[in-house]
């Protein structure tokens, strides 16, 4: 079973008025506009992120799913004159981003290392190798696994609802963000202060 599979379980798990949400946080790495021009300055790209925009970019860019996480990595855009609360907005959603990568990162990795383990252990019940007379790797039948299945759901609930508190939390505040930055640029737009600024950097 793949970790697609176990995340559908796990929705299953939490009822159907839970589950939309859930799908809309797995999600949230491929949400975000691609573009094809110049790798963000001044900044790092984020942890766990391995590739690297084309040169100019006017937009956030999405790299390709992570072999661990399988989330896409994403560099955000970093604007001209970008302003503290803009750069507030843009270091929480990156460091989300992160936070979001380790955390499959951990878990897959750990459904992984445990399925191994019960799958040898069965095989080992049984008096089985791992391997058949003709090398195939064994594996066991779906019921055999629905039971490891339903362990390690049972195991990881806590973590997982955790993991959704913390996100709803995130998810708040960039929405709070988000609102107020839109709101800034609206008054600038209103009061002139964008002209402004962009007549004096041509004047200087």
């Amino acid at each position: 079973m793949n970790v697609i599979t176990t995340r559908y379980l796990f929705c299953r798990s939490l009822g159907p008025r839970r589950t939309l949400n859930v799908l809309r946080l797995w999600n949230l790495s491929c949400c975000h506009q691609h573009s094809g021009s110049k790798a963000p300055k001044e900044e790092s790209k984020p942890e766990g992120s391995r590739f690297s925009p084309a040169a100019s970019s006017k937009c956030d860019w999405i790299g390709p799913p992570d072999r661990l996480s399988n989330l896409r990595p994403v560099i955000y855009h970093i604007p001209e004159n970008e302003t503290k609360l803009e750069r507030k907005l843009r270091h929480l959603r990156q460091e989300t981003e992160d936070w979001n990568h380790d955390f499959w990162t951990n878990q897959n990795i750990t459904f992984s290392q445990k399925k191994e383990e019960y799958i040898q252990s069965q095989l080992k019940a049984k008096g089985l190798t791992e391997r058949d007379e003709k090398g195939r790797k064994r594996t066991l039948n779906s019921e055999e696994m629905a039971a490891f299945y339903k362990d390690f759901l049972d195991r990881n609930y806590k973590r997982h609802a955790d993991y959704n508190i913390e996100w709803y939390r995130r998810n708040f505040t960039i929405t709070m963000l988000m609102a107020r930055v839109a709101m800034h640029k609206a008054w600038r737009r209103l009061t002139g202060q964008g002209r402004e600024g962009r007549k004096n950097q041509t004047t200087t």
